[in-house]
């Protein structure tokens, strides 16, 4: 379930890339699993998971090309989008974490409005939620925290350590040229080992390059570096939920269950209605034809879970196409996903980050076959037995994988 508030403080400009393609869903959401009701002790021990996607364009391998072709004709083989809504502001040189808690919990400490236990409950503060300290009061602090002002037990934060800041916080890249390019190295004579589309948004994994105007990121090729000229960066924490908050979105949820059960129901109704259709006589071929016969591929049958993970893994082997959304032809992970879920008669959005807020959120504990499973740049489906199935990059094309091969940043079901 989606617990924590994620609040993106932007620091700074823009990444590598060349504007090819404009493709772009910007979206962002913060699925945090699990959620129980105010109790009357500050501290739940309830286990958790957290939780926290790519698209558009040509074939990796003509992009490499271009990018050559473009240097060796001494014109520039990267240009930005104009910049008409950014504006530029300077980093600190020095974070001053002094005054910020993060919370050390299982699950959840309860945010009081008085310094004492007896005192009504105003929010959560979640496991690695930041919060500013207000001040000291005997054993209690009073913090702020999104929109939460109130106590919380000393015993349960820890303030002023730099190292679980950045540790509960999460260095964002959103991309803002049209095709954003990742490089092998921080250079761009490097070789592009990927590409990302405006408006999706990556994981910071180090800016010890940062002063020679790169950072690098976390894509589904591996680690690369990209340009600060074409992306913004961020952090994100997780704040505290008011219980207004919470209320709004336990109801959110409920609403995207019952959505997610009327899916499955229509679906399985599809399929029988499907099943029971008077099947066609195919016409019969010519003898002499020399045409290869291609694949053939199963309808959808069923509503479930396991049913999405039957009809897509028959496309295993296919190939992989930056912006494609084919599933014979060629597909890029979020369009892979789309696809599936479309002959579902569900309807996603061709982008990876924006996948993170269909549906409604569970625990990466309590995964089941047709999840949609987010990463950094990219998306899959939860195909059971700690695998995925996805349309993983040029080289592989569509193929199953570890579903922990990288961080999860969300899990999804909208079935």
């Amino acid at each position: 379930m989606n617990r924590n508030r994620k609040v993106r403080l932007v620091a700074t400009l823009l990444t590598a890339g060349l504007t090819v393609t404009s493709t772009g869903i910007t979206a962002f959401a913060n699925p945090i699993a699990g959620a129980t009701a105010m109790l009357s002790t500050d501290v739940s021990i309830t286990q958790t998971a957290n939780s926290y996607t790519t698209l558009s364009g040509i074939n990796l391998a003509m992009a490499n090309m271009l990018s050559s072709a473009t240097t060796a004709a001494n014109a520039p083989a990267e240009t930005e989008e104009k910049e008409t809504t950014v504006v530029a502001t300077s980093e600190k040189k020095e974070e001053d974490y002094s005054d910020t808690a993060i919370a050390k919990v299982d699950d959840y400490v309860n945010v009081r409005e008085h310094a004492s236990e007896d005192s009504d409950v105003v929010g959560k503060l979640y496991h690695n939620g930041a919060a500013k300290v207000l001040k000291k009061k005997g054993s209690w602090y009073k913090i702020k925290s999104g929109c939460v002002v109130g106590y919380v037990k000393a015993k349960y934060v820890v303030v002023g350590d730099e190292k679980a800041v950045k540790k509960a916080s999460r260095r964002v890249a959103t991309v803002k040229a049209d095709t954003l390019y990742v490089r092998a190295s921080a250079s761009k004579k490097s070789e592009i080992i990927g590409m990302v589309p405006k408006g999706e948004d990556l994981t910071v994994t180090s800016e010890k390059k940062a002063s020679d105007g790169w950072v690098k990121v976390s894509v589904e090729e591996g680690d690369g570096y990209v340009s600060k000229k074409y992306v913004d960066l961020s952090t994100e924490f997780s704040y505290a939920e008011s219980k207004e908050e919470e209320e709004a979105r336990l109801a959110a949820e409920a609403a995207a269950r019952e959505e997610a059960e009327r899916a499955a129901a229509a679906a399985e109704a599809a399929s029988r209605a499907a099943a029971s259709a008077p099947v066609q006589q195919a016409a019969p071929s010519n003898a002499g034809s020399t045409t290869q016969q291609q694949p053939s591929y199963s309808a959808p049958s069923g509503g479930s879970g396991s049913s999405v993970v039957n009809y897509a893994s028959q496309f295993v082997g296919n190939p992989y196409v930056y912006g494609g959304s084919s599933l014979t032809n060629g597909t890029d992970c979020s369009g892979f996903v789309m696809s599936v879920y479309s002959a579902f008669g569900v309807s996603l959005p061709h982008s990876s980050s924006a996948d993170r807020s269909v549906g409604y959120s569970v625990s990466t504990s309590d995964m089941q076959p047709g999840d949609i499973v987010c990463y950094s740049g990219h998306v899959a489906i939860y195909a059971g037995n700690g695998t995925i199935v996805h349309a993983s990059n040029p080289r592989t094309g569509i193929t199953y994988g570890n579903v922990n091969y990288r961080q999860i940043l969300a899990v999804r079901r909208v079935l």
